[in-house]
């Protein structure tokens, strides 16, 4: 025995195994390391590449959307015109076959269509991938006036928009103010009068007139006069005259001469 209290056998069998055992073991090689990929100079390329690549197709859009005939207008769609045909709208659009829809005007187009005196609203869209539709509401008229002459429909509004020769559109009734138009305040109390009635009662005025704005009547074609007064509570006064007529006409009612629904909670005949 040793005087480290380990015997001789003891060393031949492990005392000098830690050492034996480290040198037994094989050492690493180093890895070779790639370039970086984050290397400043390859990142600009791949900057570069992908900036060429978004360049070009923003180009190719752009040029699909503002000058390709692929996107062009091949048609003009009219919609919601009666009076005028699709042709009038069309013409007066002024949008070109051909035109790239991105470049059609869409407010200048609506500003010439509205222009015509039948149109009371418009509007333009662009209908992808090739067509433009124009949408026009048209006005409705409810009387007509003449002036020197000239027979000139009128809207409920009181706008004076389109002449006529020969009869009226059925329904609407003639109408006698003195100065016809939308800032007349006669010529709205007789609209407005117009437009609560009933369109079968409608087509049986011979004319309505108005003095002044709490001034209106209505004669009817049996010649009946109807004393309308102001354009207050027109629907009530409207239903009166709708169920006095009712009566007169089943013969429960003598005939009047005069009709007087200006209160309609006392109306009187005479």
């Amino acid at each position: 025995m040793s005087r480290s209290g380990t015997t001789t056998s003891d060393r031949a069998r492990g005392g000098g195994s830690s050492r034996a055992g480290t040198e037994a073991r094989p050492r690493r090689r180093p890895v070779a390391r790639r370039p970086s990929s984050r290397h400043p100079a390859a990142r600009r390329r791949r900057l570069l590449v992908r900036g060429g690549v978004l360049v070009a197709v923003l180009g190719l859009l752009a040029w699909l959307l503002w000058g390709s005939p692929v996107l062009a207008v091949s048609t003009v769609r009219v919609d919601g015109a009666g009076t005028l045909t699709a042709a009038e709208v069309v013409d007066v659009a002024g949008i070109d076959e051909g035109t790239p829809l991105l470049r059609v005007d869409v407010d200048a187009a609506e500003a010439r269509v509205a222009r015509l005196p039948q149109v009371a609203d418009v509007e333009v869209t662009r209908g992808w991938p090739r067509s433009v539709v124009v949408t026009v509401v048209e006005r409705v008229p409810v009387a007509v006036v003449e002036e020197a002459g000239t027979r000139t429909l009128v809207d409920p509004d009181g706008v004076l928009f389109d002449t006529v020769t020969g009869y009226p559109p059925v329904g609407v009734v003639p109408l006698d103010v003195a100065d016809p138009g939308p800032e007349d305040r006669a010529t709205r109390a007789a609209l407005s009068a117009l437009v609560a009635l009933p369109r079968d009662v409608r087509v049986d005025l011979a004319e309505a007139r108005a003095t002044s704005a709490e001034d209106v009547t209505f004669t009817l074609e049996d010649g009946t006069t109807v004393l309308w007064g102001s354009e207050e509570r027109a629907h009530d006064k409207a239903d009166a005259l709708v169920a006095l007529l009712g009566q007169l006409e089943a013969g429960r009612l003598e005939p009047a001469g005069t009709i007087d629904v200006s209160t309609p909670a006392a109306v009187v005949l005479r």
